[in-house]
């Protein structure tokens, strides 16, 4: 199998800096706790990170489906079946998440 780009290479600055404001989010959760900040606030704050992060795989994934997934059905045989059942799985763990 020969190796290209991924698929968000085209957004990957974009991708970076939502994975920081994340990374900020999250630290700023650890100093919440450290503050003793009322619990419903955290859980707030933790509730707008996962969503964050969720965004992010969804983006991700989109980005795997239209770039490698359509790269591997274009030539076909065992590695489009392999990125189609990649791809499967990925979705399902995001749905379990």
């Amino acid at each position: 199998m020969e190796w290209t780009l991924p698929g968000y290479a085209n957004d990957k600055k974009r991708t970076i800096t939502r994975l920081r404001r994340i990374e900020g989010q999250v630290r700023a959760i650890e100093q919440m706790v450290e503050s003793d900040t009322y619990c419903i606030d955290i859980l707030t704050q933790i509730a707008a990170s996962t969503s964050a992060l969720k965004s992010v795989a969804l983006t991700l994934l989109d980005d795997h489906m239209s770039h490698c997934v359509r790269q591997a059905a274009a030539k076909g045989g065992e590695e489009a079946d392999e990125k189609m059942e990649e791809a499967s799985e990925a979705i399902a763990r995001l749905v379990r998440s």
